[in-house]
Order: structure tokens, then sequence, then C-alpha cells
């Protein structure tokens, strides 16, 4: 008795709260992304006081990109583009505040920001490791490119 494994059991669609999650996340960061953006200068701040002198001679540099990568990253969280990508590269983003700006300020989790420092990187390592879901630009790209070669995969967003 063999047990055949189709490509649809093994990407068995994710529940709905786990999108709405998702798009939480997104919007989680895409906030950040404005609030570095509005407040540049205190990022600037936050990052030389880091410690480390690669940080402060580039400090407007690497501000301007964590600002962009903020924004565009929760930007495709949100609509489920690339997702799994953009997870990633907040995690390095989240793990360099959460070490170096955090415990300036002292690894206590009455500090708000450290909370919300912690719970960002578990959903943005759950998602890269996850994915997208069911309900995403990924997906229906996907069923998209399949719909010419095999019947069926668009008539979920066509209903």
């Amino acid at each position: 008795m063999t047990t055949d494994i189709s490509p649809l059991k093994a990407n068995r669609p994710q529940p709905k709260w786990l999108t709405i999650l998702r798009i939480i996340l997104g919007i989680i960061i895409v906030w950040k992304g404005f609030s570095f953006f509005k407040d540049a200068v205190g990022l600037e701040s936050m990052l030389k006081t880091g410690g480390f002198e690669i940080l402060n001679k580039n400090s407007q540099i690497i501000a301007f990109i964590i600002t962009y990568l903020n924004l565009l990253g929760g930007f495709f969280i949100v609509v489920g583009l690339f997702t799994r990508w953009m997870c990633v590269i907040q995690i390095v983003i989240l793990l360099g505040a959460i070490v170096f700006v955090n415990s300036k300020q002292g690894m206590s989790f009455s500090n708000t920001e450290l909370l919300l420092s912690v719970i960002v990187l578990i959903l943005s390592v759950l998602f890269s490791i996850k994915g997208s879901g069911y309900i995403s630009a990924d997906e229906f790209f996907r069923s998209y490119t399949k719909a010419g070669l095999e019947p069926g995969h668009t008539d979920k967003f066509f209903q």
C-alpha cells in the first residue's frame, strides 16, 4: 500500500484566522515604517547609541533602508506577495532592534517596544515558515500560471 501525496494535499490551505494574523502583522510593520519615516532623526539617534561604529558612521543610510524595508515589506505581507522573503528581511531587522536598541532601554517585558518587537518577530518567523496562505497574491499568481495547463485552478477566484 503506497501513500500518494498530491500537491494539493501538501499545500493545504491555512485557516482564515492565520490570514487575518498575517494582515495584522503587515499593518503593524507598515505602521512602524511610517513612524520611522515621521521620526527619522529618532531612528538615527537609536542607531548611533547602538554601540557599533559601523552603525554610527552610516546611521542615515541604515535608517533610510530600515524605513523603506518596513514600508515595502509590510505592504507585501498585507497583500501576501513574497511573504516568506519579506518576513526573513523583517526577522533580520527585528533581531537588530531587539539586540541593539531594546537592550539599551532594558530587557524587561514592561518595555512595550520590546514586547511588540518580540511578538512581531515570532509572527515573522511563523509566516516565513508557513508562507502567505490561501488568500494571497502569491496563491493568485500561482493559480493563474497553472490556469492554462490544468483545469480548475482559477475557479476559486471567479466564483
